[in-house]
C-alpha cells in the first residue's frame, strides 16, 4: 500500500477500521482456489454475508460470503489468478465508529446449494459421516456458523498462512510434456511452471498424492525456466475478431472445469491398466415397470427414470462383486475393498463434465435414489455442486442415452475400479420367449481396472446387472 492510502486508511479511523478478508479454508483438504469474479466494484456498500466473489476448486464454484458490512477499499485478486487458501482478497473500511460496532462479525455465513437436498433415511441424517441436509441452523446452505468457517477449521478467513519449510528435494528436470500430466494443485503446477520444475519427479504429499506448492518449494530445479513468449500472430484472435467472426483460428485458455478433467482422463489413461466389456439388454420389462411406479402414490412428485432403476441393479451386483468397488493402493501395495458405495453419476453441465457421487448408495430405497440423482443433477448443472459432491466416489454410471448414443467406452475414474456406461434405448427386432418380436433393448459397456479385476469377474458382474434389468422385479430378491 502506498503513502497516500496509508494516510487515506489513517483519516479513516475515526468513521471506521479498514479489514481484510482472506480466502477461507474452503475443506476437503483444498489448500487453493482459482478466482472467477468479483459481484462488487471499489466503493460499493455491501453488508453482512453479501457474494462478493465466486472461486472454483475440485470443479465446484463457490461463491463467497463478506464476513464485514462496510465499504469496499481495494480489490485484490484477478479472473484465472490461483489464489492460496489464507491470501488476501479485498479491503473493506466498515462503519463500526458509527455503528458502535466491532465491524467484524461473529459469524461466517457462505457456500452452498440453497435448495435443499432429498432427505434420506434415519431422519434425513446422511450415513457413513457425510453432511446433512442443509437446515435452518446452519442457515440453509450447509455452512458452519463458527466464526471464519467455510466447511473446514475455523479462522481461516481472517488468518494469515506461514510459508511452509522447504523440504529437501532430489534434482528435477524443466519443459517436459509429462509435468502437465501429474495430479497437482493450481498453486504448485502455478509455480512449478514459474520455476521451470517437471512436476514428474516431484512427490506428492497431499490428498492422493496430489503435488502441493510446499512439494515444489522443495525440490530443485537444474534447469532454468523457459520464458521466452509466446508469438502474437494474425492467428491469434482477439475480442474484436471473434465477434466479428474474421479469424481463422481462436484459442480458450485451458482452466476450471476442462483444465481438471484433462488431468484426471490424462492420470486415468497413464495409471490404470483398462479393458472393457459390453452387453446388449432388453430393458422392455424395465421401462413397464418404471411406467406403473410412475402410476403409483409411492412415486408422486418423483419420476423414476431407467439411469436409477440400472444405478439400483448395479449397487445389487456389487454386493455380489465387491472387487468392482476396490481401490488400488499404490503407495501400500494394498487392494482396497470398500463396503460402502458412493455412486457416481456423470452429468454434462455447462462447465463441463462434472461426477457428483451420492454418498453411501447403497442404503438407499429405489425412491430415494430417483430423487438423489435428480437433485446430485440440477445442482450439477446450475454449478452448486460443493467440492465434497464432487471426492469420494467409488463408482460410476455415465448415461451416454441422453445424448441418442447406443454405446461408449468411457475411462475409469481415478481413485476407482470401474466404471458403467448406459447407452440409449432403441426398438430392435428381438427373440423373446422364442419367439421373434420388437423389443426395447441397451447397451451397457464396464470399462474396468485389469490390476484388480479379471475379465470373468467383469463378465459376471456385467451379466448380473443385464439379468436385473431384463426381469426388475428379481431385484426384491436382492434388497
Amino acid at each position: 500500500m502506498d503513502d497516500d492510502a496509508r494516510a487515506d486508511e489513517g483519516r479513516a479511523a475515526d468513521t471506521g477500521e479498514i479489514l481484510e478478508f482472506r480466502l477461507p479454508d474452503l475443506g476437503e483438504g483444498l489448500t487453493d482456489a482459482e478466482f472467477q469474479n468479483w459481484t462488487v466494484a471499489v466503493g460499493d456498500e455491501i453488508t453482512l454475508n453479501q457474494t462478493i466473489a465466486e472461486v472454483e476448486t475440485a470443479k465446484a464454484v463457490v461463491a463467497l460470503p463478506s464476513p464485514f458490512a462496510g465499504t469496499v477499499v481495494e480489490l485484490l485478486a484477478e479472473p484465472g489468478e490461483t489464489i492460496d487458501v489464507g491470501a488476501p482478497l479485498l479491503r473493506i473500511r466498515t462503519a463500526a465508529a458509527e455503528s458502535g460496532a466491532e465491524g467484524r462479525p461473529s459469524v461466517l455465513v457462505g457456500y452452498g446449494p440453497s435448495e435443499e437436498r432429498p432427505s434420506r433415511r434415519r431422519g434425513g441424517q446422511r450415513s457413513g459421516g457425510a453432511a446433512a441436509p442443509p437446515t435452518e441452523a446452519s442457515g440453509g446452505n450447509g455452512m458452519s456458523y463458527e466464526s471464519g468457517v467455510i466447511g473446514g477449521s475455523p479462522g481461516a478467513a481472517a488468518r494469515t498462512v506461514a510459508e511452509p519449510p522447504a523440504r529437501g528435494g532430489e534434482p528435477v528436470r524443466a519443459g517436459t510434456a509429462e509435468s502437465q500430466r501429474v495430479a497437482a494443485t493450481p498453486g504448485a503446477r502455478k509455480l512449478a511452471r514459474e520455476l521451470g520444475i517437471d512436476l514428474w519427479y516431484v512427490a506428492g504429499s497431499g490428498p492422493d498424492g496430489a503435488v502441493t506448492v510446499a512439494d515444489v518449494r522443495g525440490a530443485v530445479p537444474v534447469s532454468e525456466p523457459d520464458t521466452r513468449e509466446r508469438g502474437t500472430g494474425d492467428e491469434v484472435a482477439t475480442a474484436g475478431q471473434r465477434a466479428a467472426g474474421s479469424v481463422r483460428e481462436e484459442r480458450t485458455p485451458i482452466a476450471g472445469v476442462r483444465k481438471r478433467t484433462a488431468e484426471a482422463m490424462v492420470t486415468s489413461a497413464r495409471t490404470i491398466p483398462q479393458a472393457d466389456t459390453s452387453i446388449t439388454v432388453d430393458v422392455t420389462a424395465s421401462l413397464e415397470l418404471l411406467e406403473h411406479l410412475r402410476a403409483t402414490r409411492s412415486f408422486e412428485g418423483i419420476t423414476p427414470t431407467l439411469l436409477a432403476l440400472v444405478a439400483k441393479s448395479v449397487l445389487a451386483a456389487l454386493a455380489e462383486f465387491p472387487v468392482l468397488n476396490t481401490f488400488w493402493d499404490e503407495a501400500n501395495a494394498e487392494i482396497v475393498t470398500r463396503h460402502y458405495v458412493n455412486l457416481g453419476i456423470a452429468v454434462a453441465a455447462p462447465r463441463g463434465l462434472l461426477v457428483p457421487n451420492i454418498k453411501d448408495a447403497q442404503t438407499l430405497s429405489l425412491r430415494e435414489l430417483c430423487r438423489e440423482i435428480g437433485w446430485l443433477a440440477r445442482t450439477a448443472r446450475d454449478g452448486r455442486a460443493g467440492p465434497a459432491d464432487l471426492r469420494g466416489g467409488t463408482f460410476t454410471i455415465s448415461n451416454v442415452g441422453v445424448f441418442g448414443v447406443e454405446s461408449g467406452t468411457p475411462l475409469v475414474n481415478p481413485g476407482e475400479a470401474a466404471i458403467l456406461c448406459l447407452g440409449s434405448v432403441v426398438k430392435r427386432p428381438w427373440v423373446f420367449r422364442d419367439e421373434l418380436t420388437i423389443r426395447s433393448v441397451a447397451t451397457l459397456t464396464l470399462s474396468f481396472d485389469h490390476r484388480m479385476i479379471d475379465g470373468e469377474a467383469a463378465a459376471r458382474f456385467l451379466v448380473t446387472v443385464a439379468g436385473l434389468l431384463e426381469d426388475p422385479l428379481t431385484l426384491l430378491a436382492r434388497i
